[in-house]
């Protein structure tokens, strides 16, 4: 089965909330627009991530800004997958969320490895999930949940039967970055690919272009770069570097190597040393 992926690398501004969601919406039509079965949006989409409005800006989950895009997934008959700041009491996440096309939240994951210079702001996730879907078992994660030294999370997503990983990002570099010297994407490319090899799986990582002008990295700037890696680690699309851009990919979805404790075999056949 192969089913297309957009790659929705969107502009996010920090502390704007309504005219990032806009962009979003608009992202969402041009995937339906490319016959997109899924769009995948950026980490922290409505207030930009480790901006310090998220304090005042971010609602619970549901909520307004969930329901806003949950109302676009409907509208445009697509799922979804984005990632937003969730208020929870008095604490935040770092969260995504996997919407249906019909506009129900079928998955809520929130970040796990949360970077020492953001736990001020973000509580450390607490859940892992994947769910059946029309087009396949899905996983979702974000961003630094893929780092190369905590794939124990991305272990334990294809171990529970994705087929895909969704990932919303945000992938920031310092304001005098040259990509022409220094290409960007190599620590993705690697970590993404030891999965998919390990798993027979695709992972889809989608960051948001623009500055980051408050918080701990202020200064910097994301600048997209979204990467697919599908089966055997071959890279399927990138996204532009800096650029805003709808990306469609089209994703293959191999039948999972074995289940359960068969799994454990199959690693170790393909030079997987870890428990």
């Amino acid at each position: 089965m192969i089913w297309r992926c957009g790659m929705g690398q969107m502009l996010v501004l920090g502390g704007d909330r309504e005219g990032n969601l806009g962009r979003a919406v608009q992202m969402i039509d041009a995937g339906r627009a490319a016959g997109c079965q899924v769009v995948v949006l950026p980490e922290c989409l409505d207030v930009g991530w480790t901006h310090p409005a998220a304090r005042t800006l971010a609602h619970p989950i549901p909520g307004p800004t969930s329901a806003a895009l949950c109302s676009a997934a409907r509208a445009a008959g697509v799922m979804v997958a984005a990632g937003l700041v969730e208020q929870d009491g008095s604490r935040l996440f770092n969260a995504a969320l996997l919407i249906s096309s019909t506009g129900e939240i079928l998955l809520k994951h929130r970040k796990i490895n949360v970077l020492t210079i953001a736990q001020d702001l973000y509580a450390i996730g607490d859940r892992l999930g994947v769910v059946s879907t029309p087009v396949g078992t899905l996983g979702l994660d974000i961003c630094a949940d893929n780092f190369p030294d905590s794939l124990v999370l991305g272990h334990a997503l294809g171990r529970m039967g994705a087929r895909c990983i969704l990932s919303p990002s945000a992938w920031a570099v310092p304001s005098d970055h040259n990509a022409s010297l220094v290409p960007y994407g190599a620590l993705w490319q690697h970590a993404y690919g030891e999965l998919a090899r390990l798993y027979d799986m695709t992972i889809v990582g989608v960051s948001n272009v623009g500055p980051l002008e408050e918080g701990p990295w202020a200064g910097r700037r994301c600048i997209g770069c979204s990467l697919a890696v599908g089966p055997c680690g071959t890279v399927l699309a990138r996204g532009p570097y800096n650029t805003e851009a709808l990306i469609p990919v089209e994703i293959p979805m191999v039948p999972a190597p074995a289940r359960g404790t068969a799994i454990a075999p199959v690693l170790r056949a393909r030079g997987y040393e870890g428990p």
